[in-house]
C-alpha cells in the first residue's frame, strides 16, 4: 500500500474511534523501522585528509568549503561579529559554521551498509550533512559532484597555518592545536 494511503487509512480509523485498527495498519503496512545508531568517529587527521582529497569541495553541491578551525580562529578574534557556541546553536553561532564548515559524511550511510573507510567518505557542509542524515543520494534525489582541486582552493588551510604560526597564543586552544597538528601531518 502506498505510504500516503496508509496514513490516510490510519487517520480514517482514528476518526472512527478505532485506534487498534490504526495501529494494525501501521504495523502491517508502514511499520516503524529505526535506523541502527552506529558511532562514526573520524579523527581530525582523517577528516583533514578527506578535505584535502576533495579539494574542500562539498561533494553534494559542488560549493567550496572552509577548514573548520579557520572559523573558530575568526570567532576567537572577532567574537561579537562572528559568534560561536560550543553546541552550534543557530541563535548564537554565525551561519558560516553550518554553511561553510567542512565535515565528513558517509556517502552510503553505515545504517544502509556503507563501509567506514576513505572510499565511502566525502566532504560536505554541516547543513548538508544534517539534511542527508541516513538517507541515500538516490532517496534524496542528490548527485555526487566531483572533487575539487586542492591546488586551486585550499579551504584556507594555508591561511590557518600562517596565522597560527604568527599568533602562537592561538595554539593554547586545544581544538585549534589539534587541528594544527592534523593539518601539518597531512600537508608534509
Amino acid at each position: 500500500m502506498e505510504k500516503l494511503l496508509v496514513l490516510t487509512a490510519v487517520c480514517k480509523a482514528l476518526r472512527e474511534g478505532l485506534p487498534d485498527r490504526a495501529a494494525d495498519l501501521l504495523r502491517c503496512e508502514y511499520p516503524f523501522a529505526p535506523d541502527q545508531i552506529v558511532a562514526r568517529i573520524h579523527g581530525l587527521r582523517k577528516a583533514t585528509r578527506i578535505f584535502i582529497r576533495d579539494g574542500f569541495t562539498d561533494r553534494y553541491t559542488g560549493e567550496r568549503l572552509v577548514f573548520p578551525p579557520v572559523l573558530r580562529l575568526i570567532s576567537m578574534v572577532l567574537p561579537v561579529d562572528f559568534p560561536y557556541h560550543p553546541n552550534w546553536k543557530t541563535d548564537a553561532t554565525h551561519r558560516a559554521y553550518w554553511e561553510l564548515s567542512a565535515t565528513v559524511d558517509h556517502l552510503v550511510p553505515v545504517t544502509r551498509g556503507g563501509v567506514n573507510d576513505d572510499s565511502n567518505l566525502v566532504t560536505t557542509s554541516m547543513a548538508r550533512n544534517s539534511a542527508k542524515m541516513n538517507w541515500t543520494l538516490e532517496q534524496l534525489g542528490w548527485t555526487l559532484h566531483p572533487p575539487g582541486d586542492f591546488g586551486s582552493w585550499d579551504g584556507l588551510v594555508g591561511w590557518f597555518l600562517d596565522y597560527t604560526q604568527a599568533h602562537p597564543e592561538s595554539l593554547m586552544n586545544v581544538s585549534i592545536r589539534s587541528w594544527y597538528k592534523a593539518a601539518r601531518a597531512e600537508l608534509v
